[in-house]
């Protein structure tokens, strides 16, 4: 009797656990999709709200160029994924001068494939979608 008491609490277990997995794998795929929903709620920010420099570097992204920093186009791989997920290559990083900064500094515009510009004023930790 003892022997078949543990085996049927083993098969139990093993049942919580793999219910337990299911679960889990279903609450992480929900939050995934809720943080892409999220962002879709995320700030705005209207063109003229933008400092002077972001207005001057998106003029000049929509121009093609020339840009003052080398680094300006390169893909922007949102592994953060703080932006929607799309392909590689979509994005395209570009920086805002920073007055009295003699680096890149932080600021930075993402431009997508699709004509959306994202503003970033702290190196990618947050972004604002600009509104013009």
């Amino acid at each position: 009797m003892r022997g078949e008491g543990w085996r049927r609490f083993a098969a139990l277990s093993a049942g919580a656990a793999i219910v337990f997995a299911a679960v889990a794998f279903v609450f992480a795929s929900g939050e995934s999709a809720a943080r892409n929903e999220a962002f879709h709620e995320s700030p705005e920010i209207a063109y003229a709200a933008l400092p002077r420099e972001a207005q001057q570097t998106l003029q000049t992204i929509k121009r093609g160029g020339p840009f003052a920093f080398e680094r300006d186009g390169v893909v922007f791989g949102n592994y953060e994924r703080r932006l929607p997920q799309r392909n590689r290559g979509y994005y395209r990083e570009y920086t805002v001068p920073t007055p009295g900064v003699k680096h890149r500094g932080a600021r930075r515009i993402v431009a997508g494939a699709g004509a959306e510009y994202y503003y970033s004023d702290d190196h990618y930790r947050s972004f604002k979608r600009i509104r013009e």
